[in-house]
Formats: C-alpha cells, structure tokens, sequence
C-alpha cells in the first residue's frame, strides 16, 4: 500500500521523505517536485523566511533514468537557514529561563512541552512547525504525476482572508485557473481585497485566517468504501487535511452552507441521457455518498485559523516561574492561506494515488492502466470519461 514518512525540523539541515509504494514505469524528474515546492512558497502576506529558502529536491533512490523502478523513493531538501540559526538554536539551548519557557496560545509549545517532558519548547516548535509540510508536497508531487496519467487533475484556490469572501461559483475553478495561478493570493476576483486584508493585519502586528477551496476533476465513481469506518473516502479526505497545520475546519460539498436544506433541496438528484451518461445538476455531496466516489468532482473546503505567532504579545505563563508573562516573536508569515492551499492539493493527491492503487493495484503504470481500463469498461454504461 502506498504509504509515507517524514523527518526533520524547521531549522535542522534538512528535510527528509520516504515514499513507499509507488509503482514502476512512472516517468518523474525532480523538475516535477520542484513546481509544486515553487507554489508553495508563493503567496502574499508570507514571512521572511520565503526570500531565503529556494526548495529544491534532491532525489536520492527509486527513480532510475527519468523513471520510477518500484522501490522506496527518498528524498531530501535543504534547509538553509540552518546555518543562520545553528548559533542561535545553541545560545538558546545555554539560557537559563527566559521565553523558550512562555508557550504562545494556538501553538503546539504547551501540550508538546507538557506531554514529551521537555525543559525547552524550542523542541516542540521545531517539529511542529509547517516546514514539515515543504516534505509533503514533494511527496504529493510524485503522486499528482501519477493522477495525472489518469487525467485526474487537482485545482485551489482561496475563497476567503478574514472577511474578504468571494462567493462566485466553484464550478469557475478549472475555468478560469490560469488567472488564480498568477494571483498573489490565489484569487482574481478579489485580490486587492484580500492584500489589504492582509496588510490591515501587518499593521496591527496581528495575522489572518480564511478558506481555501480545492476541487479534483476526473475520480472514476468507487474509491473508498463503506464497508468500514477507515475505509470512507470523505473521513480519509478530512483526516489527511487536517493534519495540515493550522487547519480547522474541513467541508465537503455543501457541508457548512449557509442555507438551510430540506432532504428534497439537498440531494443531488440522478439524471441519464446517451452523451453524459448518470450526471447530477448539482453537486451538493462533493462528489462522494456513503463514503465512495461518485463520479462527480470532488469539492472541499478547508478553514485556517490565523497564524498563532503575533508581533502583538499575547498573555502566556512561564513555566518554569509559574508568572503570568507576554508572549515572544518569531518571524513567522502574515497569513499562509494561500501556500496552505497549495499543501492541500498535494495531501489530496496522496489520498486519491493511495485509494487509486487499493483499488486498481499492479507493480507498474502498464498494469495499473490495463486494470483501470478494464474497470471503465465495465461501467462504460453509467460513466462518461
């Protein structure tokens, strides 16, 4: 089964990723990763850090000749700011008492610090840090070069910065997805909005939040299942995304709408004609009932909450003395919605490869696509594709 792991932390040397599970025979160069690692560093209202790392992807096993052999594919990135905060991270480490003992609320320093027993929180932030998620685009990277062979193809954009909404359709997405490419903040429509939401917040020496959404065109109907609780394909969804730091909230379809539904105004009701075959004039479960795929896209929602880190002190203890204390500063981003979007389609793109290969399975692309033909063959009466 496909499966992941990462290590490293925000200031070390570097990160490092291990993906397991691939198939043989998919064509990948590191000009593939490096894409998704560049979206993500892009963004307004990002911190300083951004001018400084330059992710790029270092393949060091499972891919020979410009292609997946099968084998575990490791990879590494550089952190290159180690090197500025190897000093500081040692000085910090000799203190005695100070602000590596004051947690900042939202963060994981109090809990992390509490539960492993540590004397400095430095050793939470470093782990907790959103830097891990540099690893997991990379790795959702290779599997959206997958999907793509499939022509599943993912698409973000943000929806909202603080009180900054745009409400035009989600269906304008694929529409009109070269323009939210170019946009700053992910959004065309209203991106000078959202900058000032943005830079009211600077001001203030505060951070923002929002919504992104993310929209997957092409998912065959029967991924997932509801045979079991940790088989269904929205509880897989919703747990991969809010592993994402700073996520708090996930929707599917119309989950949270601001309308009130009956169940004859809710449900997407089933139509048939020769040339799209069974489609839906809405699409209000986000293209999966009962925890599978319905052939429908996917259609997800995700709420960040405002970056904890804040130029405006908040009340804190410090635990080492037990006295209430202000909390400190760590260079840290403005509003990281718009990067956050970017991680998401990539932890999406893992879930669906992994749910893919379940179903389909094979050693190598060949096998996969035979298996996955046949399959569409056997539903070719009721999927247009």
């Amino acid at each position: 089964m496909l499966k992941f792991l990462t290590g490293g932390e925000s200031h070390g040397k570097c990160l490092v990723g291990i993906l397991e599970g691939m198939i043989a025979g998919l064509p990948l160069s590191p000009s593939d990763i490096n894409k998704e690692l560049e979206r993500r560093q892009r963004g307004y209202g990002r911190g300083e850090r951004m001018k400084i790392e330059k992710d790029k992807i270092e393949i060091l096993s499972g891919v020979r000749g410009g292609k997946t052999t099968g084998s575990p594919i490791s990879l590494l990135i550089e952190n290159k700011d180690w090197k500025n905060w190897e000093k500081i991270m040692d000085i910090e480490k000799k203190r005695k008492g100070g602000e590596r003992f004051i947690p900042r609320p939202g963060h994981a320093d109090f809990p992390g610090y509490v539960k492993y027993g540590f004397e400095d929180i430095r050793d939470v932030i470093e782990r907790a840090s959103a830097r891990e998620t540099a690893m997991r685009v990379a790795i959702g990277a290779i599997c959206k070069k997958f999907l793509q062979e499939f022509k599943i193809n993912i698409y973000s954009r943000v929806v909202q910065i603080g009180k900054v909404k745009d409400d035009t359709e989600w269906k304008r997405v694929k529409k009109e997805y070269e323009k939210i490419e170019k946009s700053e903040v992910r959004n065309f429509e209203k991106e000078e909005e959202m900058k000032e939401e943005i830079d009211k917040a600077k001001e203030r020496g505060d951070s923002v939040g929002g919504i992104f959404e993310i929209i997957v065109e092409g998912v065959p109907p029967g991924l997932g299942s509801y045979v079991h609780w940790d088989r269904r394909m929205d509880a897989l969804i919703s747990f991969s995304l809010m592993s994402i730091p700073g996520i708090k909230g996930v929707e599917i379809g119309a989950g949270f709408t601001e309308g009130i539904f009956y169940g004859s105004e809710f449900h997407d009701e089933i139509f048939y004609n020769k040339k799209k075959k069974i489609y839906r004039k809405t699409n209000n479960a986000g293209g999966i009932e009962g925890g599978i795929t319905n052939g429908e896209d996917l259609w997800i929602k995700c709420f960040m909450k405002p970056i904890p880190t804040l130029l405006i002190p908040l009340s804190s203890v410090n635990l080492k003395t037990m006295q209430e204390e202000k909390t400190f500063y760590e260079r840290s981003d403005i509003s990281a919605v718009v990067p956050a979007s970017v991680v998401g389609e990539n932890v999406i793109a893992f879930v669906i490869a992994r749910e893919f290969l379940r179903k389909f399975g094979g050693d190598t692309l060949k096998e996969v696509k035979n298996n996955y033909r046949s399959y569409l063959n056997s539903i070719q009466k009721y999927w247009s594709f």
